[in-house]
């Protein structure tokens, strides 16, 4: 067996992935739909009428164009294999609707609704298992030191040595960085991988040894040696990589770069919600989560709490108080009132063992009950299910002014749940790194949303209440 890989070691296979995976997902697309039929049906027999085989046609067709469409073939070796596999299901989701809208407008009656549900949770197990045997088959290749690249990186500094923690932390990454070049090593960087000479020395090294990328971490003050070292990886087949010096703008390392024509232009965070795709599946499932709460529970469950809070105190069923939205505007939030009648409640957090807090309002905010009429906030467009929690508009005035991207955290929908909140960071914040550290929170969700990263968010919401949270009072 290990002679058989390092035959193929000598190959390269990397050209014809995309092929073979096209051809694989057609064969597993269509396994999908005989096993669709088999299990809607126990036979084949109405694979042969035309509606049904025009709608398989179409499956297949748009499976190719949208995989071809949007690359999602292309290997990239430090990719994660969860970002693989929210790619897979970002196609399923497209190819379904475009096949859902082909059958509606042509109202074809002899489509079983059921058949198709049936071919789309047998696609989606097919392509999971297979794309998790892919990688793992690929992982195993890689620990045995085979499909590697030679890698050396032009630039003894932080940025070097960034790249090459990246490159070096997982041996099934498939690369071997050899070293660094460069005429005068960063004193004060730390450099993990051996300083193979100076710029004069790139030259023999690269025609010499089996160089497959060269990654350039050098200030733009070099342009004149980083041409000469663009010039010298075309002629030997070295693909070559930049690293741009953005810290001259930015310390953050997670910025994005979109291109307006041909002119590459940085952002200083990527924001996944300003995607319209991510942004149209959000408020999907805000809309169908909050209708579903709304027709579900709150029929029954409203009227006893509105009646065991008007038994406990005097006053309103519900607290309206204006909160911090998205793009800072302000609106109307909703809640269940947990607090005794008083002017403090404007501006003033809750506090442990806070008097003012009724029983009933003590009850209910330990479980989050007192959060549930937001789904109203969430069904009117207000706030979303999941998303940075919204603060008093006078808290937003005075953090904004002691935390510098405090207002990050409104490029969002406020939530009823959010990062920050099941990861312990919740009620009252008694020091400004407390606020800080929520605010770290909500900025990373906001860079990496997802719609897997939500119901985690709302699973972990649920688990909490169960389970009991120091900080919930």
């Amino acid at each position: 067996f290990m002679s058989i890989l390092q035959n193929l070691a000598t190959y390269r296979f990397s050209r014809y992935f995309k092929l073979c995976f096209l051809i694989w997902d057609v064969v597993l697309l269509n396994t999908a739909i005989l096993l669709s039929f088999l299990e809607r049906y126990d036979s084949l027999d109405r694979m042969g009428l035309k509606e049904v085989q025009t709608v398989s046609l179409l499956s297949n067709v748009f499976w190719i164009l949208l995989l071809i469409y949007n690359d999602s073939y292309r290997i990239i070796r430090i990719e994660r294999i969860e970002n693989i596999l929210l790619r897979m299901i970002k196609m399923i989701i497209m190819q379904s609707a475009l096949i859902a809208g082909f059958v509606l407008v042509l109202k074809y009656s002899e489509i079983s609704r059921l058949r198709i549900l049936y071919f789309y949770v047998i696609f989606f197990m097919l392509l999971f298992v297979s794309r998790i045997i892919f990688m793992k088959a690929l992982k195993y290749i890689r620990a045995q030191g085979y499909n590697f690249k030679n890698v050396i990186i032009i630039g003894a500094n932080d940025s070097g040595e960034h790249i090459r923690k990246i490159l070096s932390k997982d041996l099934t990454f498939g690369y071997r960085v050899l070293g660094f070049f460069d005429d005068t090593v960063d004193p004060f960087a730390y450099i993990g991988a051996p300083i193979l000479g100076g710029f004069e020395a790139i030259k023999d090294y690269v025609v010499k040894e089996k160089v497959d990328e060269m990654y350039i971490a050098l200030h733009i003050d070099n342009i004149t040696i980083i041409n000469e070292l663009t010039a010298l990886c075309e002629r030997n087949m070295v693909r070559i990589k930049f690293l741009p010096d953005f810290q001259l703008y930015t310390k953050s390392r997670k910025v994005e770069i979109s291109f307006y024509e041909n002119t590459p232009v940085l952002m200083l965070r990527k924001e996944p919600l300003e995607i319209t795709f991510n942004l149209l599946l959000k408020k999907g499932f805000d809309l169908v989560f909050s209708f579903l709460v709304i027709v579900l529970l709150f029929p029954w469950l409203f009227p006893i709490i509105a009646i065991l809070i008007k038994l406990d105190s005097p006053g309103p069923v519900f607290f309206k108080q204006q909160r911090s939205g998205r793009e800072n505007e302000s609106f109307t939030c909703l809640k269940f009132r947990t607090m005794k009648a008083n002017p403090a409640v404007e501006y003033k957090q809750a506090t442990k063992n806070d008097s003012r807090v009724t029983r009933m309002g003590a009850f209910m905010r330990r479980t989050n009950i007192d959060e549930l009429p937001q789904f109203f906030n969430v069904f009117w467009g207000t706030m979303s299910v999941v998303g940075p929690r919204p603060h008093m508009v006078r808290h937003t005035k005075q953090y904004s002014e002691l935390i510098n991207n405090y207002l990050v955290r409104h490029y969002a929908k406020p939530g009823i749940t959010g990062w920050a909140q099941v990861n312990g960071f919740r009620g009252e914040t008694k020091e400004l790194i407390e606020m800080k550290d929520r605010v770290d929170h909500d900025i990373w969700y906001i860079e990496n949303w997802s719609l897997l990263l939500d119901l985690k968010i709302i699973y972990l919401t649920i688990y909490n209440v169960f389970q009991g949270e120091e900080n919930a009072y």
